[in-house]
């Protein structure tokens, strides 16, 4: 989802864009929009790290940003190994790749709050350990240490995101609440909660973590202060999963009333983020509010999904 976004901001600011594409997705952004066409795509995934070498050295690549995963927590706690691979060796992959490539002058890692796991106090700071539990999280909080490594023993010019949960037009994978809850009621279905609706999370609208992004690299090509740090990007908002689903109900003028399923395992109870160093030394605000971030949303799908 990010991803597409991302692109569409890199083609309005006049970047020559190269993506590494494993799948082939048509009802993706990217494809949907028909900006796959203004782009190059190389075909195939993170575990290659000899095509992804290839691909920097060849198209002259000066600024990466690493943004592939797995990025589902219920197909982790199925899947943990293939999680794993993408994740872990994925990002090492991709930082090897760009240590023996001479021209790269910013890596942007996309990491997550999960990285921080469960803490005593919140909110999340850049400061506090990584310690994720469960193989989601674990695989995030693993990335981001690998990614502080390459920075710090081969100076490499990396700077690491931690964003709350990312929601926006363009998420296919439906088992998420967003998504999920939005096509429920265009079918006029019952919307489905898999945990007993009371988790707290940080929900951040994906066209102000593109935005954030695009800043974040622009800042790491002239600041190498900025080298190795990680930001927190967030609306610094706490909403549980039942208040974020009325919510769009009440949005979309629906009166369907959510299925809470209480299925939910290892997941992290109470998440939320501190965005203080992104404001402070990068001088970022969003632009949209949570509520805003939803009309945009919910208009996307009507208009894809219709």
């Amino acid at each position: 989802m990010l991803g597409g976004w991302l692109v569409r901001e890199l083609h309005a600011k006049g970047a020559s864009v190269v993506c590494l594409v494993r799948d082939w997705v048509p009802q993706s952004e990217l494809t949907r929009t028909g900006l796959i066409e203004k782009m190059t795509v190389v075909r195939g995934d993170v575990e290659d790290r000899d095509l992804i070498e290839r691909t920097l050295g060849e198209y002259e690549i000066e600024t990466v940003f690493h943004l592939a995963a797995q990025t589902i927590v219920t197909i982790a706690n199925r899947n943990p190994i293939s999680t794993f691979e993408t994740n872990v060796r994925g990002t090492w992959n991709v930082l090897e790749a760009c240590r023996r490539s001479p021209r790269i002058r910013a890596i942007i890692l996309a990491s997550s709050d999960k990285a921080y796991g469960d803490q005593t106090e919140l909110p999340y700071s850049e400061d506090m350990p990584l310690q994720g539990q469960h193989p989601y999280d674990v695989s995030k909080s693993c990335g981001d240490l690998i990614a502080q490594s390459y920075a710090k023993t081969f100076k490499l010019p990396i700077s690491i995101t931690r964003c709350g949960n990312l929601y926006g037009g363009g998420d296919l994978n439906w088992n998420r609440v967003v998504p999920g809850t939005i096509r429920s009621v265009i079918r006029g279905e019952r919307p489905i909660i898999r945990s007993d609706g009371n988790y707290i999370r940080d929900y951040f609208y994906v066209e102000d973590a593109a935005i954030a992004y695009m800043q974040l690299a622009e800042s790491l090509t002239s600041r190498p202060e900025l080298h190795g740090q990680a930001f927190n990007f967030s609306n610094e908002n706490q909403i549980t999963v039942l208040e974020l689903v009325n919510l769009i109900l009440k949005k979309m003028g629906s009166n369907l009333t959510p299925e809470i399923q209480d299925q939910a395992s290892n997941e992290i109870r109470h998440q939320y983020l501190s965005a203080k160093r992104a404001r402070s030394l990068l001088n970022w605000t969003p632009k949209f509010t949570v509520e805003q971030g939803l009309e945009r949303t919910i208009a996307w799908y009507r208009e894809v999904l219709k």
